[in-house]
């Protein structure tokens, strides 16, 4: 088996004595393949057009956490996401960091900073911000124990509805309930035909008034119409986005501006090239053994 690896030369870098260690062949670059029927693994972020010219593709894996980018793919070829434990840390240190920043009224205190103003405002102990966690999977789960740790009245929302220790678990058909006891929503969904747009004015209006939100799932799930009219009104007081929609944001929209918004350019976290050959190895062991791949994505479910 034989795995073609698209993406930056520092990545390669890594990659090379790994798989050079194990003894698996590995391809750098298209250019560089000089019998497209021996490629049978894709290692990339998006692939190439056309990938009829590899006759014995079995998986591609995308060498991040999202496979939103992905467009469909031949039959029979199957889609992994990478699985590294430091993507699933970094979020859920950004996700933290957020978390106590709009629970602080730190965009408030930065607008007052820029001003040269020096006024405080009574801080709510973290028992009385009720977090709520959209999407229940290794990132948000990994959230919830921190975040319940500090004393934040944590619950969860999501498609199965399975249960999470220590914290409130909302299912899919609960939202409006979950929605109705959020005082700081947190988003960290996949991007699916389901979650597309669904951070939207229907969702702010459920939302207790002056409610705050943290997104860290993909952009297209918030509409930033509806987002802007949120805080106008006074449904929300504040937002921090690590995704946006579009990518990147253009220089001259208004979210940069607004005083009440705090924007990082999908920075949450960065697969580790080391992590990332480690489990491409594991997917081909998977495909080579016939067991289950690592971060098999379910094409039905988007994740």
């Amino acid at each position: 088996m034989t795995l073609l690896l698209l993406g930056p030369p520092e990545r390669a870098r890594a990659w090379r004595p790994i798989f050079d260690a194990v003894g698996e062949e590995l391809v750098v670059g298209e250019d560089a393949v000089e019998d497209a029927s021996a490629i049978t693994h894709l290692a990339c972020w998006t692939p190439p057009a056309d990938l009829g010219c590899y006759p014995n593709l079995k998986v591609v894996i995308s060498t991040g956490a999202g496979v939103d980018q992905m467009p469909p793919l031949p039959p029979g070829v199957m889609l992994a996401r990478t699985l590294a434990p430091g993507i699933d840390a970094m979020v859920r240190d950004w996700v933290l960091m957020a978390t106590l920043m709009l629970h602080r009224d730190m965009p408030r205190y930065l607008e007052q900073a820029g001003r040269g103003e020096w006024r405080t405002h009574p801080p709510r102990p973290a028992s009385e911000c009720r977090v709520g966690i959209m999407g229940l999977g290794r990132i948000g789960r990994a959230a919830a124990a921190p975040l319940s740790s500090l004393g934040f009245d944590v619950a969860g929302w999501s498609r199965s509805g399975h249960p999470v220790d220590k914290i409130e678990v909302y299912g899919h058909a609960d939202l409006v309930a979950f929605l109705a006891r959020t005082d700081l929503l947190i988003c960290v969904l996949p991007l699916t035909s389901e979650t597309r747009g669904l951070i939207g004015a229907d969702v702010f209006a459920l939302l207790p008034e002056g409610a705050a939100l943290v997104h860290a799932g993909r952009g297209a799930q918030l509409d930033m119409q509806a987002l802007r009219s949120a805080l106008e009104a006074g449904r929300l007081r504040a937002a921090m986005l690590d995704v946006t929609e579009p990518e990147p944001l253009p220089q001259s929209h208004w979210a940069w501006t607004d005083p009440r918004v705090i924007i990082t350019p999908h920075t949450a976290a960065e697969t580790d090239a080391v992590e990332g050959a480690r489990h491409a190895l594991a997917v081909i062991r998977a495909t080579r053994e016939g067991t289950a791949l690592p971060g098999f994505v379910d094409n039905e479910q988007g994740y």
